[in-house]
């Protein structure tokens, strides 16, 4: 009796190339799909080194004219409301950028400017998007002498060969004295590495960012609303979410894991059509071989196993082939994320075992049903 299958003709190995094209296409889908969704995870969980959680954005604050420090005052009465910033720049895509270039004052051994960004911000910035501060002082109205101050960030102090920068003096066609440094944050999309940035105190009306207490609630969104009302009462109330827009930033991630979802399901979907019409076709061509089987007394488990086994080994060479081109394919992707995950090797042992798992399914119906036949009908013909 043959052990095998009859794969020998051009059919049955054309059959057989296509069930295995499929499933490949299937598990590199299905590896593409995990690894996708897992960076966005590791996208939306990274600690930044700023908290964007319950921060409520007010578009178009500059329609407030000289009334937009009386509407922060005002908010800040609110029991909604824990802390308020009136600034055009946020560390999301969309918001108002500033590059300039940095010389150390008093020090001639700078070869070259530094290039960073400089916001304009207000004093309540650093504590309204939980800033921290690692070195010096944040910014005070209390201090005269903040309007001439600067916040760098750590990475920018370390650009500029500073040991101790507290104190020290940069230009940029002004002085600024440096008074206080920030942990890194960041502030672009995670596809950028965090760069030098700089914070001074200045006019910059374009949102107003409320941080509010006990997280988002209607009521606190319509409190904020209803003030804004009452100063701009011939302007709709716009407002997003700063967690939001970060996310926004990230989007065409979220969408191509969507793609490669809905591709990988269609894709496993008519690799189990050719599974099928190959089990059928192949266990037809073995019915009565199984009669015999049954007839010597052969129990069902040994008839699954061995109608089961060779297609279990076509899905184990579709995987074979699928793991490597799967793995350069999405390394390659992750490569223009300044911030990635790693693809852990679990990513390859599911979508092998779900293909697997598939493919069992897909051809114990026929096994099932080819198993339980009765003899006599199978060897009738003989």
């Amino acid at each position: 009796l043959k052990g095998s299958l009859s794969m020998g003709s051009k059919s049955g190995k054309l059959r057989s190339g296509l069930v295995i094209f499929q499933f490949a296409t299937s598990v590199i889908l299905i590896i593409g799909t995990l690894v996708i969704y897992k960076q966005m995870n590791f996208i939306m969980d990274k600690k930044l080194g700023f908290d964007k959680d319950q921060v409520l954005v007010i578009e178009g604050t500059n329609l407030l004219g000289n009334k937009a420090q009386s509407f922060k005052e005002q908010l800040l009465r609110l029991s909604e409301v824990k802390s308020a910033t009136i600034s055009d720049y946020l560390p999301v895509d969309g918001t108002k950028r500033n590059g300039n270039s940095f010389r150390k004052v008093d020090d001639d051994t700078q070869e070259r400017a530094l290039p960073a960004q400089i916001w304009r911000v207000d004093f309540d910035y650093i504590n309204t998007l939980g800033l921290h501060i690692n070195r010096g002082r944040a910014f005070s109205k209390d201090i005269a002498g903040d309007s001439s101050a600067i916040v760098i960030n750590s990475l920018m102090a370390k650009q500029l060969g500073y040991k101790d920068p507290i104190g020290k003096q940069i230009n940029n066609g002004q002085n600024w004295t440096i008074i206080g440094v920030l942990d890194d944050f960041n502030f672009k999309s995670l596809r950028e590495d965090i760069a030098p940035l700089a914070l001074v105190i200045g006019n910059s009306p374009g949102m107003l960012s409320v941080k509010l207490n006990k997280g988002v609630s209607k009521a606190a969104i319509d409190a904020v609303g209803k003030l804004w009302q009452e100063y701009v009462p011939d302007q709709a109330f716009q407002y997003t979410f700063l967690d939001q827009e970060f996310a926004q930033m990230h989007d065409d991630v979220r969408r191509m894991g969507e793609l490669f979802n809905s591709f990988a399901l269609f894709a496993i979907f008519v690799a189990c059509l050719g599974l099928f019409a190959l089990s059928a076709y192949m266990i037809e061509q073995r019915k009565k071989e199984i009669g015999i089987r049954l007839v010597l007394g052969a129990p069902f488990k040994s008839i699954y196993q061995l109608l089961t086994f060779d297609f279990v080994k076509l899905i184990l060479i579709s995987i074979i082939i699928a793991i490597p081109i799967g793995w350069y394919m999405m390394d390659r992707w992750l490569e223009d994320f300044a911030y990635r995950i790693t693809i852990s090797w679990w990513t390859f042992a599911l979508a092998a075992l779900l293909a697997i798992a598939v493919a069992l399914v897909t051809v114990s119906y026929q096994a099932i049903k080819a198993g339980l036949v009765n003899p006599v009908k199978s060897l009738r013909s003989e």
